[in-house]
């Protein structure tokens, strides 16, 4: 729906920018003492609501992000229990200082900021805990578990084997590169939202990013290379690396050629960047598992009980 020219007046300027995540989803760019402001379409009405005082915009305004958070506390904190306490501490910490929150960067990459900080907190006070990986592989791949119509019996127990590997995979991962695998090809974060939620250089993250697939895919790759010879050739690069950082759009159209070209004549090349990006696919499909229904109860009710007593 169109606005008003005196709506538009006391908001600042608007365009409409490609969607991020969900279809959808609109961004919505703002001139703000010149500094221009992103915030997402859906989030911005409630934002304003919040700033108005209204308890419940809040509520439902960190609710709408409660998914992307708690997936990201259980990838790093690889326990339930540490996952459902970071979603609520990060729903309580954003609560009490969403009056800080200007919007210079989007909501999503503010709270997985604060989420971050209290990962880190859990890390470091349970050091020496067992790990415990099981509920979130249960958890992650709630979404592929889906009957799909167009598939066998068969291939449906491929894909959650295929599903259930990755996120084991992903699970054993160094935390730096864990963290940037989850935002980046999990949650869907650009390389510059990454940088700020992690607090390094957008190149530090893709570093780390390309390294965290090519560890995936290894991991997955027995499951998806048909027998025979897989193995590079001598001379071969690291195909696997360079075609992620051609994904990231970090090479130019010369070596981009000249990847191509390779690829059309080495098949256990070929093989491999398939492999990746059928790893990327599975890391995508893992972004839509939900909250565990008892955990989103336990956090809306605590976060109800916050904001009501702030009021």
């Amino acid at each position: 729906m169109a606005r008003s020219s005196t709506e538009s007046s006391r908001r600042g300027r608007a365009r409409t920018l490609p969607p991020r995540g969900c279809a959808g989803a609109t961004l919505v760019v703002r001139s703000v003492a010149s500094q221009e402001i992103f915030v997402p379409e859906t989030d911005r009405e409630l934002l304003e609501a919040v700033r108005g005082g209204d308890r419940r915009a809040l509520e439902q305004l960190l609710a709408r992000h409660q998914g992307e958070i708690y997936r990201f506390g259980a990838r790093m904190c690889r326990d339930d229990e540490d996952a459902k306490d970071v979603l609520q501490e990060t729903m309580i910490a954003a609560a009490r200082t969403m009056p800080e929150f200007r919007g210079a960067s989007a909501l999503s990459t503010w709270l997985y900021a604060i989420a971050r900080s209290f990962c880190l907190k859990k890390r470091r006070t349970s050091k020496f805990a067992p790990e415990r990986i099981d509920s979130l592989e249960a958890h992650a791949s709630q979404a592929s578990e889906i009957a799909d119509d167009r598939r066998t019996p068969e291939e449906d127990a491929v894909g959650r084997q295929l599903q259930s590997a990755v996120q084991a995979a992903i699970a054993e991962l160094d935390p730096m590169y864990r963290e940037v695998i989850a935002l980046r090809d999990i949650e869907g974060l650009s390389a510059a939202e990454v940088a700020e939620v992690t607090g390094i250089s957008v190149e530090a993250v893709k570093s780390r990013l390309h390294r965290a697939r090519t560890a995936v895919r290894e991991r997955i790759a027995p499951l998806l290379e048909p027998p025979g010879d897989n193995v590079a050739k001598p001379g071969c690069q690291d195909v696997a690396q360079a075609f992620s950082r051609r994904l990231e759009g970090d090479i130019d159209g010369g070596a981009c050629a000249a990847l191509e070209e390779h690829l059309s004549r080495c098949a256990p090349c070929r093989g491999e960047c398939q492999t990746l990006r059928t790893t990327l696919a599975l890391c995508k499909r893992a972004g839509a598992a939900p909250v565990p229904a008892d955990v989103e109860r336990q956090v809306r009710e605590a976060l109800h009980r916050f904001v009501e007593n702030q009021g």
